[in-house]
């Protein structure tokens, strides 16, 4: 046998074993709010290729599906969503594809029941549970063992992104804790669009208020707006906030109600809610979405943010945020 011949024997079970061990691809993934979205991006890292259905300034609670959604819907290899009827009409569509496609309600499937907060409402619970960092990354566990499912190969590295990750939410989570308690307690009060925010208030130590209820299906009437400028005056409200995906009308309109009566209130800044920010930017990241929220509640009702933990030290560098 010639040298040539020799080296083609030894490299051709080389060749094979290659091809039965090349990598998967990532695993395509479709969520319905960004929320889910960027902590699915994180834990299933390079083995997952994540996208939303619903992106910045979108309503989730009246979103509907167009045909290209089901599309997108339909070639997913697994799909994500939130649940506790957060996703409206949507959802209906999401309970067909879970009978052909692998397919998780992240919140219920993750969240013990003695966390969640009830409702008067056809909502019966809150849905907003990302407003608490503690509660939101108990998603993670739920995601990566879903990503395992279908690339067993991943395992390792899925475990990994995870447990970075998780550690990353619970500085962050402390994070906003400390902030918040900066704020002088009698300012301690958060008035927004729509109930939101009760999961925040409760996680962090500050005392919410809504004009609208928690799903935005419902209109804002009259006596929503004086309910909500009495509380502004009465408590003496340095600032309210308009929310990234809910018309500012109503709190433009306490904001005047509540001059006409002698006390002047300011917009504190806008927060995102239902949605996060632009993608490409900070806050288009589910932990710049409650970073640029807490310093805005922070900095507008007399309060310092903190500094910025080590943990969250490489999210700030790739984001040009201050640490301090």
């Amino acid at each position: 046998m010639t040298r040539g011949k020799r080296m083609l024997g030894l490299l051709a079970p080389l060749a094979l074993s290659g091809q039965t061990m090349a990598a998967e691809p990532p695993v395509t993934t479709v969520t319905t709010i960004g929320m889910i979205a960027d902590v699915a991006s994180e834990v299933g890292g390079e083995c997952a290729d994540v996208s939303a259905i619903m992106g910045p300034g979108v309503d989730p609670h009246l979103y509907q599906a167009s045909a290209r959604d089901v599309a997108t819907l339909q070639q997913a290899e697994q799909i994500f969503y939130s649940g506790y009827s957060l996703e409206g009409q949507l959802g209906n569509v999401l309970e067909r594809f879970a009978e052909i496609t692998p397919t998780v309600a992240v919140a219920p499937s993750s969240i013990d029941t003695a966390s969640l907060i009830t409702v008067q409402d056809v909502y019966g619970i809150d849905p907003h549970l990302w407003m608490d960092a503690s509660l939101w990354a108990q998603i993670i566990p739920t995601l990566a063992d879903a990503f395992v499912e279908v690339r067993p190969d991943c395992e390792a590295d899925i475990r990994a992104n995870a447990d970075a990750y998780a550690s990353q939410l619970e500085a962050l989570h402390g994070w906003i804790e400390e902030s918040i308690a900066t704020i002088p307690e009698e300012q301690r009060i958060l008035v927004t669009a729509h109930d939101a925010f009760n999961y925040y208030g409760r996680a962090y130590g500050i005392e919410v208020a809504g004009i609208q209820g928690i799903s935005t299906e419902t209109e804002t009437g009259v006596a929503d707006i004086r309910r909500m400028t009495q509380v502004v005056i009465e408590r003496e409200v340095p600032a309210v906030f308009i929310e990234s995906t809910i018309n500012p009308r109503t709190v433009q309109a306490v904001i005047d109600a509540a001059r006409e009566k002698g006390h002047e209130v300011e917009i504190g800044g806008q927060l995102y809610s239902d949605a996060m920010g632009e993608a490409g930017t900070a806050g288009g990241t589910y932990i710049g979405m409650l970073h640029a929220n807490t310093r805005h509640i922070v900095e507008a009702l007399g309060g310092e943010p903190a500094a910025l933990p080590e943990t969250l030290e490489g999210w700030a560098e790739r984001w040009e945020i201050p640490t301090s």
